[in-house]
């Protein structure tokens, strides 16, 4: 897997984290004061990148180790479009893939556009 492992006091907001496995951009962060006899703990809001922004949290101490995946951006062409999903062609490695088309988004057949990538999922930016 593509993903690496960090302390939680090392994040920061607009980070990605993987909350619940899933791969999540970071919107708060916050800390509380150590205890009388623990250490002090950070609070994790963030939303998920692939799966629609749904919202997901997390608290730990802040020495804790998390997992940190890492999402790459790419740039590819469109190659054609139908029925709500277009094919694109990887302008690195040439591969063609199939993605669905955002509802905000009209691409027609040699647009360039922009997505991330982590393992298998694929998201237009």
């Amino acid at each position: 897997m593509a993903r690496e492992q960090t302390e939680v006091r090392e994040l920061q907001e607009g980070n990605y984290v993987m909350i619940e496995d899933v791969p999540s951009v970071i919107t708060s962060y916050s800390t509380s004061k150590p205890g009388k006899h623990g250490s002090a703990k950070a609070r994790v809001e963030g939303k998920g990148v692939f799966d629609g922004g749904q919202k997901r949290n997390f608290t730990n101490p802040v020495d804790a180790k998390v997992w940190v995946p890492i999402i790459t951006r790419k740039q590819g062409q469109v190659v054609s479009t139908g029925s709500g999903e277009m094919q694109v062609m990887d302008l690195e490695t040439y591969d063609t893939f199939t993605m669905r088309v955002p509802d905000d988004l009209s691409v027609s057949a040699d647009d360039e556009i922009e997505f991330l990538e982590y393992e298998s999922q694929r998201k237009v930016v």
